[in-house]
C-alpha cells in the first residue's frame, strides 16, 4: 500500500515537471530568436523607463511641497478655529479669524485652479503658493531652463485667475 502511494505521488510529481518543462519550450518557440530591431526596441524602451523614474524623483519633490503645503495649512487653521471658539475671544477675534479662515480657502482654491490650468497646458507636475502679497509657482524645468514661451504661459494663468500681475509672481523652477 504505502509503496503504491509514493509510486502515484511519484509518478504525480513527474507529469508536473514534464507539463512545466513542456509549456516553457512552448512559450520560448512561439516567440522566436531575438534579431536586432527587437534589441534596439528593447534598449529604446529602458531609456524611457529611466527618463520616467528621472521624472519620477521630480514628482517626489512635488507631491512632498503639496504635503507641506497641506499639512502648514492645517495647522494655522486648526490655530485660527480654536481661537475663534475660545470662551473669552472678543467679537473682533472672532470676526478676525473667520476672515483669514475664508481667505486661506480662496487661496487654497486659487491654487488648485492654477495646478490644474498648468498641468492642461503641458507642464508635467508644479506646485503654487498664494501668500503674503505674491503668487509663488514651483515647475520642473529642463537642463537649460524655461522657454520665454512657458513663463509667458504661466504668468498668463497667474494674472487671468488672481488680482496678482507679473511683478509679484515668482517662477521656480526644479531641475531633475
Amino acid at each position: 500500500m504505502k509503496n503504491r502511494k509514493r509510486n502515484i505521488a511519484l509518478f504525480s510529481v513527474l507529469m508536473c515537471v514534464a507539463a512545466a518543462v513542456l509549456l516553457n519550450w512552448s512559450y520560448n518557440n512561439r516567440w522566436g530568436k531575438a534579431d536586432r530591431v527587437m534589441v534596439a526596441m528593447e534598449d529604446e524602451q529602458v531609456a524611457e523607463a529611466n527618463a520616467t523614474r528621472d521624472s519620477a524623483v521630480n514628482t517626489g519633490y512635488f507631491a512632498e511641497a503639496r504635503l507641506t503645503r497641506q499639512m502648514s495649512r492645517d495647522e494655522a487653521l486648526q490655530l485660527l478655529q480654536s481661537a475663534a471658539s475660545a470662551d473669552t475671544a472678543s467679537q473682533e477675534t472672532i470676526d478676525s479669524a473667520m476672515n483669514a479662515i475664508a481667505a486661506m480657502a480662496t487661496c487654497s482654491m486659487q491654487e488648485t485652479q492654477i495646478e490644474n490650468l498648468l498641468l492642461a497646458k503641458d507642464f508635467a507636475d508644479c506646485v503654487v503658493y498664494i501668500g503674503n502679497g505674491a503668487v509663488t509657482v514651483a515647475v520642473p524645468a529642463p537642463i537649460d531652463g524655461l522657454s520665454e514661451e512657458a513663463v509667458a504661459r504661466i504668468t498668463d494663468i497667474i494674472c487671468t485667475e488672481t488680482e496678482y500681475d507679473a511683478t509679484q509672481l515668482n517662477i521656480i523652477e526644479v531641475k531633475a
